[in-house]
C-alpha cells in the first residue's frame, strides 16, 4: 500500500513510523550515515514488531534474503540493499519503480534511494551535496588514516587491501560527480502524470548514450 502518492507533503500525519525527512536513503558498504537504509529498516522493524524481538526478526529477515557467506544479520541486510533490492523492486513494479536509485557504479562507491512521489527539482542537488560529497570527505579521511597505519607498520596487508578498495570507491564517486553535476544544473522538473518511464529518462537528460545517466538501469 502506498501511504503517500503526491500532493502537499505533511509529515505531521505520520506518528508511528516517521518518513525520512529529506527523502534520501543512502546505501553504502559500511554504516557511514546515521540515517542510511539499514538504520531506517531497523527502525521500521522495531516500530512494527517491538524492540524485544528486534534481533530475532533481523536474523529471520537476513536468513531469508538469500545472501550467502558469513556476517551479521545487519551486514547481510546491507548487502541485500546494495546488490539485490533495486532489481527486486523493478521486478515487482514491472520496471516502473517508485523508488529511484542513484548509483555510481560497480565499486559501490555510493548508492541512494529516493521516493518518486517526493521528488522535486532540488532532489538531485541535495543528494549530491548532503550525501555524496559528505561521503567523499569520509573516504578521503579514511585514506589518510590507512596510509598512516601502513607507514607505522600496523596491519599492513589488511590496511593496504582496504586502502585500495576505498581509493577505488572515491575515484568512482568523483567520476560520477561530473555526470550528476550536469543533471543538477538542468534542474529538471518531473510530472507524475507522465508516468515513471518518461520521467526517469527526463531526469537522465534523455541521453541515449547514457553519458549523463545517474540513476540505476531499470
Amino acid at each position: 500500500m502506498i501511504a503517500y502518492a503526491g500532493g502537499e507533503w505533511d509529515e505531521s500525519k505520520y506518528k508511528r513510523i516517521i518518513p525520512d525527512d529529506d527523502n534520501c536513503l543512502p546505501i553504502t558498504e559500511e554504516p557511514f550515515f546515521e540515517d542510511d537504509i539499514v538504520t531506517q529498516f531497523e527502525s521500521f522493524v522495531k516500530a512494527v514488531f517491538g524492540e524485544d524481538s528486534l534481533e530475532d526478526n533481523l536474523r529471520y529477515v537476513a536468513e531469508n534474503l538469500g545472501i550467502s557467506g558469513n556476517g551479521t544479520a545487519r551486514e547481510k541486510i546491507r548487502q541485500y540493499f546494495l546488490k539485490e533490492f533495486f532489481k527486486d523492486h523493478c521486478k515487482i513494479y514491472q520496471k516502473r519503480p517508485i523508488y529511484w536509485m542513484f548509483d555510481t557504479g560497480k565499486k559501490n562507491g555510493f548508492k541512494a534511494l529516493c521516493y518518486v512521489h517526493r521528488w522535486n527539482v532540488n532532489t538531485v542537488g541535495d543528494v549530491r551535496i548532503d550525501y555524496m560529497h559528505k561521503l567523499q570527505r569520509l573516504y578521503r579521511n579514511e585514506i589518510i588514516r590507512l596510509q598512516e597505519k601502513i607507514e607505522n607498520g600496523e596491519e599492513i596487508a589488511k590496511s593496504q587491501k582496504r586502502l585500495e578498495k576505498i581509493t577505488n570507491q572515491l575515484k568512482e564517486t568523483e567520476d560520477y560527480d561530473a555526470k550528476i553535476g550536469m543533471v543538477v544544473a538542468a534542474r529538471t522538473e518531473i510530472d507524475l502524470d507522465d508516468g515513471v518511464k518518461v520521467n526517469y529518462e527526463k531526469v537522465q537528460l534523455g541521453s541515449d548514450d547514457k553519458k549523463y545517466q545517474i540513476l540505476a538501469t531499470i
